[in-house]
């Protein structure tokens, strides 16, 4: 076996923990008419923790959950139980969620979460947080983004059921491609005593991190007042492209005077949707360095930044290229260094191209620049990956790389993986085969693809998930390697 990581680059790298099972993990603060209450919500992704026989040819996880609250140095609330996934004939994600009242104050929140079935899988969780509701000014619960929601049936009781529905929680609060729709959950307070009469709440979505951003979308609700408001709405969301955004959640008075607000922020991955031309600031760049690239190096420059731009933009820098508009290709890289580094374009792009010419000569195909490969493409687009496993001399398969990602903030995901490929035996002629980011292309069934010349007696192995129907032997280490690091 061959391990090795990369070491010739190292800006784009991510600072990590050392754990591969994957949980979303989040809370959301509340209050009855007595006492306030945190709930925290659990989402296990299935293909990250072992799954173990059971009669009938079933097969379940186990996962055991530590929760504490602290305040300083002492434990005021502890909590500590097995997590069971559903019996089930394939990998799948199970969830959870937990309430605990609390006395109004500031806390220290701590999630532990490991498989009971592997030693060192494990993850930890750790934020502050603040709980507590005026007794008569108006005031909000948390807010909770939901995968979805139907209504209770009658006598059904369980923690996902509240005021007679059932909801269930986003993992990760990200909306993956085939979501149209944006749907939340929170709770507005003492609008009886603080208004006595019909009120807003209004809510939008704007991009993150970026000031003075305006609303792309907006909506109201007029409410009437209550002790307790449940507030469940959901937004159309299939024009949204891709990208970081927060959700706001304000209430307001009949003259729209702002009286409480609230901010989640999510993320989207639309590549669905065909996303308007690109615009570039109308620079004057005569004396900025991209007036010193000729044309060669513009169109290295671009093809580099390739893995780093929208697709709709790649179509039409492609464009300026064919076309030798020279200027135009200026004004992109200018346009966007500046939008990245608007203090020093020159900076940032120097030591991208620094990062891509070494991608470049490192994935060398001999047909193209090596940043246009499959590996070279990622590795720009996500940077460094913290394990990076090397077969070359397994029988039974092309050449294959696996790559890992301890956490993944594209996505919000842990232990993401890629699986790379080599099946026309060309040097550095390397293809995405499988991935377990969202939004990229996972191929449940890689295994078969890549053990494809497998005795075909062998084909249909014992492992029940999709995707890993090959017997495993000693000349097959792929779904082991793919598990294990």
């Amino acid at each position: 076996m061959k391990k090795f990581i990369l070491t010739m680059i190292t800006s784009l790298c991510f600072t990590l923990g050392l754990f591969a099972i994957d949980a979303s993990i989040s809370f959301a603060t509340f209050r009855t008419p007595d006492n306030p209450y945190i709930e925290v919500y659990l989402h296990i992704a299935g293909q990250t923790v072992t799954f173990n026989e059971m009669p009938d040819s079933l097969y379940q996880a186990n996962v055991e959950v530590v929760i504490l609250f602290k305040q300083g140095e002492e434990i005021v609330k502890f909590d500590k139980y097995a997590l069971n996934s559903p019996l089930t004939k394939t990998r799948i994600d199970f969830i959870d969620l937990k309430r605990f009242a609390l006395e109004p104050g500031d806390y220290n929140l701590v999630v532990a979460v490991s498989d009971l079935n592997e030693k060192d899988n494990a993850k930890e969780y750790n934020t502050n947080f603040s709980i507590g509701f005026p007794e008569t000014e108006i005031c909000q619960s948390g807010l909770t983004l939901l995968s979805s929601y139907t209504k209770a049936e009658p006598g059904q009781n369980n923690m996902f059921v509240k005021n007679g529905i059932k909801m269930e929680p986003l993992p990760f609060n990200f909306y993956s491609r085939h979501a149209s729709r944006l749907i939340f959950y929170n709770e507005v307070y003492n609008s009886d005593q603080a208004l006595g009469e019909d009120y807003l709440v209004s809510y939008s979505v704007e991009p993150a991190n970026k000031e003075n951003a305006k609303p792309i979308m907006i909506g109201h609700k007029r409410q009437k007042p209550a002790p307790i408001v449940p507030v469940l709405i959901g937004m159309d969301i299939t024009e949204l492209p891709s990208g970081n955004y927060n959700l706001i959640v304000e209430v307001r008075d009949r003259t729209k005077g702002l009286l409480s607000s609230k901010t989640v922020f999510f993320q989207r991955s639309n590549p669905f949707l065909e996303e308007a031309p690109i615009e570039m600031v109308d620079f004057d760049v005569k004396e900025e360095f991209v007036q010193l690239l000729d044309a060669e190096e513009l169109e290295y420059s671009l093809r580099a930044l390739t893995p780093k731009m929208p697709q709709n933009d790649v179509e039409a820098v492609n464009t300026m290229i064919k076309s030798e508009n020279l200027e135009a290709q200026r004004l992109y890289l200018f346009s966007y260094w500046a939008g990245q580094s608007p203090n020093n374009p020159k900076t940032a792009y120097d030591k991208y191209m620094e990062i891509a010419a070494a991608v470049d000569k490192m994935y060398d195909s001999g047909f193209r620049h090596g940043f246009e490969t499959d590996r070279g493409y990622y590795y720009l687009k996500y940077g460094q990956p913290d394990d990076m496993e090397m077969r070359d001399q397994e029988p039974s398969a092309p050449p294959y790389e696996i790559w890992t990602y301890y956490e993944f903030p594209y996505t919000n995901q842990n232990n993401v993986k890629f699986v790379f490929y080599n099946p026309s035996l060309s040097p550095g002629d390397y293809v995405l085969l499988h991935s377990t980011a969202i939004g990229e292309r996972n191929n449940p069934g890689w295994l078969r693809e890549l053990y494809r010349d497998a005795p075909a007696n062998e084909l249909n192995g014992n492992d029940p998930f999709g995707g890993t129907d090959v017997m495993d032997n000693f000349n097959r280490n792929a779904s082991r390697v793919f598990r294990d690091y």
